[in-house]
């Protein structure tokens, strides 16, 4: 049974004041004030169960900071910073919101804000970060969809600006990040066609300048490699991140003389361009063509047949790295947080054992094409 039993001063009355201040908290407590502040900062030199202690003591008497107090105090607004290219090919993602609330849930527990602003171009999403940096606007910066070669990381990093990744960089010096192991999903996709009896095994990478699409192909070629496969460097289709790209990708594939029974993609939203890419041939995409994928969109679960794809928990990867870049801020080494997890798999309709062979796909092919 929970000892429900209290002091006498757990249950003291603040003097009759407006607003409770450090002094009433570390007075109830017996610590001194610069003890409590340290720990509602999140000092890193305050033991975890002294920073509990205080911080509920604090709640428990209604303590409140004053935000511009404690802005001049600290030099920190507790705000968080995520900035968003909304002209990107791939940027209306369904599960933003999903996101974003995780990220807001989390800050909101530590009792921090989110800045949220947006740019049309990945010049103006740097030239946003370095106001919001010089404005003070935010203490450190989430970044989403992080390329090899990224400006925002260098940007933030020469400024000495906490910041964490939603992914990885070519150069991880001085980095934070929580990402999803795509690697490991597209290796275990590979694989899994491999199994079904599929030989002829194309992938269709994301945009080059990403680090997801390097990591995701070199899953690929790990996952052939793994299956006793040799790489077929014809089977690596044009980059694709919309529907569009992807059914232009999925069809050069089709027109290849020894031509594909399967294909995984690096994003969702290219494999559902495969759809109509098979269905203008008179082909059914899990029969003839077996298709799987990486992100989880809902729209893949609505498609004929559904859309196996590994998905991502984005609501769970927002509340990370918002808690990850409060620790960065406070002070905690970018080498100490570093996450990965990995992506769940989703088996639908849309791989399964081939039905035709390489060959017999291409004459099918060929036949459709006199029609």
């Amino acid at each position: 049974m929970q000892n429900v039993s209290a002091t006498k001063s757990e249950f003291r009355p603040v003097a009759n004041r407006s607003r409770v201040t450090i002094a009433d908290v570390a007075n109830d407590l017996g610590v001194t004030k610069s003890t409590v502040s340290r720990a509602l900062n999140g000092y890193p030199d305050i033991a975890e169960a002294t920073r509990l202690r205080i911080s509920r003591a604090a709640e428990r008497l209604g303590y409140r900071p004053l935000a511009h107090a404690q802005a001049i105090r600290t030099g920190r607004v507790r705000s968080l910073g995520l900035v968003l290219q909304i002209d990107s090919e791939d940027s209306a993602r369904p599960f933003l919101a999903n996101f974003i609330a995780g990220v807001t849930q989390a800050a909101s527990a530590e009792n921090w804000t989110v800045t949220i602003a947006t740019a049309e171009t990945a010049t103006g999403v740097r030239e946003t970060l370095l106001r919001l940096v010089e404005e003070h606007k935010a203490d450190g910066f989430i970044l989403p969809r992080t390329m090899l070669q990224d400006e925002r990381v260098a940007a933030l990093r020469a400024r000495n600006v906490p910041f964490i990744m939603f992914g990885r960089t070519e150069d991880p010096t001085g980095c934070a990040w929580y990402d999803i192991k795509g690697e490991d999903a597209m290796r275990a996709a590979t694989t899994r066609l491999a199994s079904l009896g599929h030989t002829r095994i194309a992938h269709v990478p994301g945009g080059i300048e990403y680090t997801y699409t390097k990591l995701r192909t070199q899953g690929y070629r790990e996952g052939l490699q793994a299956a006793g496969i040799p790489f077929d460097p014809d089977l690596i289709g044009a980059p694709s991140l919309t529907q569009r790209s992807g059914d232009a990708s999925t069809s050069a594939l089709l027109a290849l003389p020894e031509p594909p029974t399967a294909i995984t993609f690096a994003v969702d939203r290219a494999a559902l361009g495969a759809y109509r890419a098979a269905q203008t041939r008179g082909l059914r995409i899990g029969e003839h063509v077996s298709v799987i994928a990486y992100d989880g969109v809902p729209e893949g679960a609505y498609a004929d047949p559904g859309l196996t794809t590994f998905a991502v928990n984005s609501r769970h990867a927002g509340e990370r790295l918002a808690s990850l870049l409060i620790k960065r801020i406070r002070g905690t080494a970018p080498e100490e947080l570093r996450e990965l997890a990995p992506a769940t798999l989703v088996e639908r309709g849309s791989d399964g054992p081939p039905r035709l062979t390489s060959a017999e796909l291409a004459s099918r092919l060929k036949s459709q094409s006199r029609i």
